[in-house]
């Protein structure tokens, strides 16, 4: 787990998702622009929707109860987890397609404004608040890596598998 060194703390390491998963979609916009064959949007949008999906649960799961305990604002935590349930809805979506249906690209980009205004949400309150708070925010990166490690290692499919639906 030496990678964890690598964040200060728990925000530091759910913002590089945040820019990670933003890159994603600017490279997927760029083949759209291109206009890349389905295929290649597909392989974006399936590692999009992979990393978005680990990166809700691991918030979900360890972050957001911290957070929400520490906070005290449940009205803030309650619509950070409506818009993950709008982007588990979105994804599920994307999941179900195929990258040459007509309105593919548009559901794509639709989740990154999406997940744009949810992290624009996150930095500006959730994370402000939970530095704010009485929270061992070093301690929780390690349990949030280990658990992101464990849902990524276990959500790889193999490389023959055809479009699949993961079961949730």
């Amino acid at each position: 787990m030496t990678q964890t060194l690598a964040y200060e703390d728990a925000v530091d390491l759910l913002d590089a998702d945040h820019k990670a998963v933003k890159k994603l979609f600017i490279d997927f916009n760029a083949l759209c622009e291109d206009n890349a064959p389905a295929e290649h949007k597909q392989h974006i949008a399936r590692r999009i929707c992979q990393e978005l999906t680990v990166h809700a649960q691991i918030e979900e799961e360890i972050f957001y109860p911290q957070v929400r305990e520490a906070i005290g604002d449940n009205a803030l935590m309650d619509e950070a987890l409506a818009e993950h349930t709008q982007a588990k809805e979105t994804i599920a979506r994307i999941q179900a397609m195929d990258a040459s249906d007509e309105d593919y690209d548009d559901t794509v980009k639709a989740l990154g404004k999406l997940i744009d205004h949810h992290v624009l949400e996150e930095r500006e309150q959730i994370f402000l608040k939970a530095r704010n708070a009485a929270l061992d925010l070093r301690g929780m990166a390690p349990a949030l890596f280990a658990r992101k490690k464990q849902l990524l290692s276990a959500a790889k499919p193999p490389a023959s598998r055809g479009k699949k639906r993961a079961a949730a």
